[in-house]
């Protein structure tokens, strides 16, 4: 996509309308954090629209964007923002009375996949919460769909060991 192209499309924030809620989407679901993840999306989206007159006509923009993502998460991003996400939530730490036994599941499910290594968590999430074929997540990740489908078979194996302990 190019700049004449980004101007046909109702330009910059037209474009980030359209990507920037399935990223955050993406995002919290690797991080497990509402704020870091709106953080990098716009990090991800100001270095995918950076490049736009480099990439590959042919590939549709959401798949540079959860790529780019990805690489932020897996390159150590989050890192520098967990300091501040640690800060604000120390703060603000919420009271919670009674949790039902659904909540309560679907909690120990959402801790033990952010307990997975990032490459089986990635591939997880894309997998089952993205919906996403092994060729995609193969693309997303920079791996061969083999690779892919192995990391989701390890990460379902990791998620039913930790969720046999749960009570």
């Amino acid at each position: 996509m190019g700049a004449g192209e980004l101007e046909a499309t109702g330009g910059l924030e037209a474009l980030y309308l359209q990507y920037g809620p399935a990223g955050v989407r993406l995002a919290y679901l690797m991080t497990g954090d509402r704020e870091i993840a709106q953080d990098l999306v716009q990090e991800a989206f100001a270095r995918v629209i950076g490049r736009l007159g480099h990439l590959r006509s042919d590939a549709p923009l959401d798949l540079y964007l959860q790529r780019t993502i990805v690489n932020l998460i897996k390159n150590g991003w989050r890192r520098r923002s967990v300091e501040r996400a640690h800060d604000a939530r120390a703060r603000a730490e919420p009271f919670v009375a009674e949790i039902d036994g659904a909540v309560a599941d679907r909690l120990a499910v959402w801790q033990a996949i952010l307990g997975l290594p990032i490459k089986q968590r990635t591939a997880i999430v894309l997998r089952f919460y993205e919906d996403l074929a092994e060729n995609d997540i193969a693309r997303i990740m920079g791996c061969r769909p083999g690779t892919a489908r192995s990391l989701v078979s390890r990460g379902m194996a990791s998620l039913r060991e930790e969720l046999r302990e749960v009570p």
